[in-house]
This record gives C-alpha cells, sequence and structure tokens, in this order.
C-alpha cells in the first residue's frame, strides 16, 4: 500500500509528542496523579480541536479519521514509555510512568507500549490516509480492531488483578473512552461496504462442491485449529491451577512466567480458552461447510488480536522486568518460541487464505448452475 499524502501530515502532528511529553516531565506539578489525570484530558482535547480546525473535511466525511490522528499521538507516548523504561531514552516519560500509570512498567505494559507505538502507530497513519483519498481501510480497520481490543481485555484486568492493583490512579479513568471508542469504531468499520471480489457464480459454485479433502490447504487450517484450540484449552487449565503431571510440568519448566503475580500471563490465558478457542472452533466448521461469510472478517480480526497477544506475552516471558524464576528456561527458549510463534502465525495465515481467494466463503447464488445459466 503506497503512503497517502495525509498521513505524513498526521505524522507530524503525533511527533509532536516528543517535545511536549519532554516539557511536561520536569513540570512539578504533573508530580500529583489527579493532576496528571487532569493534564493528560486537557491534552487530549486540545489535540482534538486542533485535529478538528485542520481536517473538518475529512472529519465530516469519516468522524475516525479525528480518533486515528488522536490515537497517534498516543502511539507515540507509548513508544516513548517503551523506549525510556529499557533505558534508551531519558528524561520524557519518567514522571508518567511513576504518578500516572507504574503498571506501564511491567515486562508486558513495556511489550504493549512497543505494539501500539510501532504496529498501531502504522495502522492509524494508513488508515487516517485512505480517508484522506477516500479509498477503503476495513480490512485494516479489522485488524486494528482486534488488535486494540485484545490488549484492552487483557491490560485493564490485569491492572485490577495483579499485583499493582493497589497502585491504581486516576489516570485510569482515561482508559474509559479507550474501552468505549473501539465499541464505535467496530460498528462503524463493520458497517463499511467490502471490497468486491473477482469471484463470479459460476467459480463460487465449483469451489464449493469441493470437499476438504480437495482443499490441502484448508484441511491443514482445520488440523492446526483443533490442535491449537486443544493446546489453548490445555493452558487455560494450566493458569486455573489443575493439579495433574501434565500441568505442573509445564508451567514450571516451559512457561513459569504463568506464575508471575502481574495477573497478565494469567487474564491472556484466560481469554484465549474463552474467546479464541471457540472462535478456531467455528473457523474449522466454516473451512468444512461453505458459504459461512462472515469468517474472512472474523478472520482478521482474531489475526490482530492473537498478534498483539502473542507479541506481548512472548516478548514479557523473556524480558529483564520480569523476575528470573518466571523467565523461560534457558533449555526451554527454543520449543517456547517455535510453539508461540506458530501460535501467533496460524491466525494470520486463516486471514490470508480467506482474503487471497474467498470463493468458498462466499454465500453461494440461488438455484443450480444450470438455472442460473439459463437465465443469463
Amino acid at each position: 500500500m503506497d503512503i497517502p499524502p495525509l498521513a505524513g501530515k498526521i505524522a507530524a502532528l503525533s511527533l509532536g509528542a516528543l517535545p511536549l511529553s519532554y516539557v511536561l516531565s520536569h513540570v512539578s506539578a504533573l508530580s500529583h496523579p489527579l493532576g496528571l489525570a487532569l493534564m493528560s484530558a486537557l491534552i487530549l482535547g486540545l489535540l482534538f480541536v486542533t485535529i478538528y480546525n485542520l481536517s473538518p473535511g475529512e472529519i465530516y466525511y469519516d468522524p475516525l479519521y479525528a480518533v486515528f490522528a488522536v490515537f497517534s499521538f498516543t502511539s507515540v507516548v507509548d513508544l516513548l514509555i517503551a523506549l525510556q523504561e529499557d533505558g534508551y531514552v531519558v528524561g520524557f516519560m519518567d514522571f508518567y510512568n511513576k504518578e500516572g500509570e507504574p503498571y506501564l512498567r511491567t515486562a508486558h505494559g513495556i511489550f504493549i507500549c512497543y505494539w501500539d507505538g510501532t504496529v498501531h502507530y502504522l495502522l492509524y497513519l494508513a488508515m487516517a490516509g485512505a480517508i484522506r483519498r477516500r479509498k477503503r481501510y476495513r480490512n485494516l480497520g479489522l485488524y486494528w480492531l482486534g488488535s486494540f481490543i485484545m490488549t484492552i481485555l487483557v491490560f485493564l484486568p490485569g491492572n485490577i488483578l495483579g499485583k499493582y492493583s493497589s497502585e491504581v490512579r486516576p489516570t485510569l479513568f482515561l482508559a474509559i473512552p479507550y474501552v468505549l471508542v473501539p465499541c464505535w469504531a467496530g460498528m462503524r468499520i463493520f458497517n463499511q461496504s467490502r471490497a468486491p471480489t473477482c469471484c463470479n457464480p459460476t467459480m463460487v459454485q465449483e469451489e464449493q462442491r469441493k470437499g476438504i479433502l480437495r482443499r490441502p490447504v484448508d484441511l491443514a487450517l482445520v488440523i492446526y485449529l483443533t490442535l491449537t484450540g486443544l493446546f489453548t484449552f490445555f493452558r487455560g487449565l494450566v493458569v486455573l491451577d489443575c493439579p495433574t503431571d501434565a500441568c505442573f510440568v509445564y508451567i514450571y519448566q516451559y512457561e513459569p512466567y504463568l506464575r508471575d503475580p502481574v495477573a497478565y500471563p494469567k487474564v491472556q490465558m484466560l481469554v484465549y480458552m474463552f474467546y479464541v478457542m471457540p472462535f478456531y472452533g467455528l473457523a474449522a466448521y466454516a473451512l468444512i461447510f461453505p458459504g459461512c461469510s462472515w469468517l474472512p472478517d472474523w478472520a482478521l480480526v482474531f489475526a490482530g488480536a492473537v498478534g498483539q497477544a502473542q507479541f506481548s506475552h512472548m516478548g514479557a516471558s523473556m524480558h529483564l522486568r520480569t523476575p528470573f524464576t518466571y523467565r523461560v528456561p534457558d533449555d526451554a527458549w527454543a520449543s517456547f518460541f517455535g510453539y508461540n510463534l506458530l501460535y501467533a502465525l496460524g491466525p494470520h495465515l486463516l486471514a490470508f487464505r480467506c482474503l487471497w481467494w474467498p470463493a468458498f466463503f462466499l454465500r453461494p447464488p440461488p438455484g443450480p448452475l444450470a438455472h442460473h445459466k439459463k437465465e443469463h
């Protein structure tokens, strides 16, 4: 995808977070959590007003333009937080990490900031540019939606349930729009028209006549989804303190990070168990039986969700901020990296398969093929 012209303007506006965060880090009034929360809300409000004055046409065309522009600014802030915590920059976000959201100083918090400051940031620029050029961005939006919702589903409960629950500050209330906006954005994105396909009714019927054994790629995906669903269920049992020997060996010898008291890994495995595992079962059904037109959209949503989750989970499992006893053991590193990478790759392959050749998932035309030909 070529970079739309206005993506550069949004990028320039978002980079204003660099000098602003540096100046604010030296304002003594922000040493109080309430003052920090009020200042953050004021900055976001002023940013929205600025964007509205700069690009009213784009906002009237699609209000999500303002959302992507504001979120691109916060993505730069998140990237600064991660770089500050890893020691790559100094003097930018200490005030916020200490008084605003101390749980961002955890390994999980650092990696969700890296993801937001890179992957989400590029998606915001691409989607804002698409709005400027009046082009579709539905697929990018669905991927972002899944990724963003997964971040919220794990991060907020982890903050409340984990060892940082006693350090919840007023800035947590700023998460309210982060919960409401994806709901509204998701409805707008799903209501956008899909890109036209090159599949005519004859191609659709021919593809949907094929059984699963005649579609080796789909057969491999069904096997993958079945095995991954079982593995998801197993890891859910592990974090629920299942007393079996297999769970005991796994949590101590392969993924001790699941015992970390920050609670993020436990919440992550439960989200996998109660949301991702049922989707894998439904996706396997849709790969066997034709006409499940919902799968391409939801495959993109879950690809974004699992991609973000695995990036944060794998990174936090090996990061120095994670206590040594909860990090991946040296002798299990290869296997841990291998199956977690495969876990992240599978949903992306499923989404690619659905987008590359969607004929099997389209609704079949009414009537037999011969009748269709006779009418045309």
